[in-house]
């Protein structure tokens, strides 16, 4: 329970970082943060896998890179769902989902595998 926790607080962390590096993105406050972490995972549990199986031959065909876009919209959906964060475009989108997956990454490795 507490790896859980600290995973989405984790998240949250990674998610205010984003928005501090690439312009475009805007998050109010701590408590949107751990909103949109909560947000993105249901996202990535349940649209992203549907949105891969429809464009699975888009992906097949852009040998992969189609993924980033998924990301993108993934992304793109929190934004959306959560009021108080904001994306504006889709490239912040994108280099943001991209950002988000590095810093999510390294803060995560770092703190759970500490333990």
């Amino acid at each position: 329970m507490f790896s859980f926790l600290l995973t989405w607080i984790l998240t949250a962390v990674a998610l205010i970082l984003t928005a501090y590096i690439v312009p475009g993105i805007s998050i109010a406050s701590f408590k949107v943060a751990i909103v949109a972490a909560v947000v993105l995972g249901l996202v990535n549990a349940i649209v992203k896998p549907i949105l891969f199986f429809f464009t699975l031959p888009l992906t097949i065909l852009t040998l992969g890179l189609f993924i980033f876009v998924l990301n993108a919209i993934a992304f793109s959906l929190v934004a959306y769902f959560t009021p108080g964060f904001y994306i504006n475009g889709f490239f912040p989108a994108l280099f943001g989902s991209i950002l988000l997956s590095i810093i999510s990454g390294v803060l995560n490795n770092f703190f759970i595998s500490q333990r």
